[in-house]
């Protein structure tokens, strides 16, 4: 049984890196351990799922088999994983990588190879292959052929092919093989099934997939922008963000994993592996602010396929998640039979939010296609009629309590950052209508707008706390409004906004992190408490930016990069004492370090 240098059954949540084909991903432990893979797609049932249970989840162990230090680190520019082991006989690494096929047959094949290579001296290896389907709860048989091991279960057959000798042991398939300095070894896992059929993966092949699985990310990378003083970490965070991208439709899901807690042992477990508009509609922008353009495409077509209104779509309220196929059912429920990551149970898929009225969603939308109309490509007729059947929606509904950004469970409220979102909606489709000469009922459009924003401004305010609070008429400071002079609702300087600044930096920040709220003087309807929230501390950097606090925003985001792990990966959120917590990795706060290193470099100069 697997088992880390101290004892402890699981590794860390951070101790991972990922590897994609932009339908699914597996993380990567620095162990050399699969302990997560969804196949075919992000929001299938898991074939390896360690990370979760690691007895019942499933896992694919390929290391060492003596004594051996490891470093991980991303082949330059790429989505390749590679995975060293030191030992004192040798040098070894394992090569990780799932190859990116616009061909739909091979496509379909979902290939992951791991390709291991001893550089140095000479290094015994072992490897231990455990799919455990659909959750763990159905069983499979093995059967071995040669090369070729075949998992078959039920509606799902995934063949193992290897350079190496294999033997089954149970329903797993195991192996020990040693390599000398230049040896090379090969494994190759395939959805198999219909025209999919079982297919040998030779050390040429496996040479000539990495090449070009290489030359993919490179490709696609070239295309940046981005010029700036943080190139790697921007970097790192716009490749995540593309294997977070369903390239069949478009979407954008806010991470690939589920359950990973927010607090070890907590209850704050949730499902990610869907389109949530607010996530996607960011990762727009920080997409197009690099030149990518063509995600921002794809994940408009999505939107409008899926969210507009036409078809029988209403215009309101619009479902804040999706499936990556558009479907609109995600059905919450427990996974009773996995103990959780490092035993934080409950284990859940599907997401119960998808339930939540949450009108900031508008504004983040329409914001994305008021970007995309400007800096990529004008939107067309019918998506402009799209984006007034959804303003006219805002106007007549937007004064009426949600659950708001955070998915509060304890009941809604009048959340000033839904009021907000609702402002940028109107003032954003209003600016597209100006520049573009469109039609649009703007003098309504105007006094609801200007009505949304002296409301804020009357009961969004706190005279006792000198500061913007999280809903009207209360007095709990929320992270959230940092958005307000990001979004250009008031100017970053306005002595208002200095004094909110300044008491979210005394109540909600620690060492630059920020926390979104303080769940005992806002019951949120969960137990236990968090860590601080990452895209907060990006936002924190921003607003500082603008406030022209340029020095502290620096510092701030500087020390936000020590939080990364050691490929530059984000969760959702930080623990107090800096270890990753919540699903891994996250696009919120990989879209905000791009947008907050974006802006501070304009304004260093």
């Amino acid at each position: 049984m697997r088992g880390t240098a101290d004892g402890r059954r699981y590794l860390p949540i951070a101790e991972h890196g990922l590897i994609g084909d932009l339908r699914s991903v597996a993380l990567v432990g620095t162990d050399g351990t699969i302990d997560w893979y969804c196949c075919p797609a992000f929001d299938a049932p898991s074939v390896f799922a360690a990370i979760l249970d690691a007895e019942r989840g499933g896992c694919f162990e390929l290391a060492a088999a003596v004594p051996a230090r490891t470093k991980q680190f991303y082949f330059p520019d790429t989505n390749v994983l590679i995975t060293r082991f030191f030992t004192e006989d040798g040098v070894g690494e394992v090569q990780d990588f799932m190859p990116v096929d616009g061909d739909s047959a091979e496509a379909d094949r979902h290939r992951l190879i791991r390709r291991v290579v001893c550089v140095r001296g000479s290094i015994p290896f072992r490897t231990r292959v455990a799919p455990r389907f659909d959750y763990g709860t159905r069983p499979h048989t093995v059967r071995l052929t040669g090369e070729v091991a075949l998992f078959e279960a039920d509606g799902m057959a995934l063949a193992l092919t290897a350079t190496v000798p294999l033997e089954t042991d149970g329903p797993d398939v195991r192996g020990d093989f040693k390599l000398a300095e230049g040896e090379s070894a090969v494994f190759a896992l395939d959805k198999v099934g219909g025209d999919v059929r079982p297919r040998r993966c030779a050390r040429t092949e496996a040479e000539e997939q990495f090449a070009a699985t290489v030359a993919y990310w490179r490709r696609w990378l070239s295309a940046s922008r981005y010029k700036g003083r943080w190139r790697e970490m921007v970097h790192r965070s716009a490749l995540t963000l593309k294997l977070l991208t369903y390239a069949p439709t478009g979407a954008i899901v806010a991470a690939p994993t589920t359950s990973l807690p927010e607090q070890l042992g907590g209850e704050r477990n949730w499902d990610y592996r869907y389109v949530w508009v607010r996530d996607a509609a960011f990762c727009v922008y920080a997409l197009l602010r690099l030149g990518f353009t063509g995600e921002a495409e794809a994940f408009m077509d999505f939107v409008t396929r899926h969210i507009s209104p036409g078809d029988g779509k209403p215009s309101g309220p619009l479902q804040i998640m999706y499936g990556i196929d558009g479907r609109t059912e995600l059905p919450e429920r427990t996974l009773d039979h996995l103990e959780g990551h490092d035993g934080s149970a409950p284990v859940r898929v599907g997401n119960a939010a998808a339930d939540q009225l949450q009108l900031d969603i508008y504004g983040a939308l329409i914001d994305s296609i008021y970007l995309f109309d400007k800096w990529a490509k004008p939107i067309s007729s019918d998506q402009w009629d799209d984006v007034c059947a959804l303003v006219e929606w805002v106007c007549a509904h937007w004064d009426q309590p949600d659950e708001g950004i955070w998915e509060t469970r304890g009941g809604r409220k009048n959340f000033l950052y839904s009021r907000l979102m609702c402002w940028v909606a109107i003032e954003r489709a209003i600016r597209m209508a100006n520049r573009r000469g469109l039609p649009a009922d703007l003098p309504r459009w105007r006094e609801s707008r200007d009505t949304i924003y002296r409301r804020i401004m009357s009961r969004g305010w706190s005279e006792a706390r000198r500061a913007f609070v999280q809903h009207e008429d209360g007095d709990v400071l929320d992270a959230a409004v940092l958005m307000m002079p990001l979004t250009k609702f008031i100017a970053p300087t306005d002595p208002k906004w200095l004094s909110t600044l300044d008491a979210l930096t005394e109540e909600l920040v620690s060492d630059s992190l920020v926390y979104r709220y303080d769940p005992q003087a806002s019951p949120d309807g969960l137990r236990g408490d968090e860590g601080t929230f990452s895209i907060c501390s990006f936002w924190y950097v921003e607003a500082m930016v603008h406030a022209g606090r340029i020095d502290e925003a620096r510092l701030a985001f500087e020390k936000m990069l020590t939080y990364a792990n050691h490929l530059g990966l984000y969760a959702e959120e930080i623990s107090h004492t800096g270890e990753q917590q919540g699903n891994f990795p996250q696009a919120f706060t990989h879209l905000a370090l791009i947008s907050a290193a974006f802006n501070l470099d304009r304004a260093l100069g």
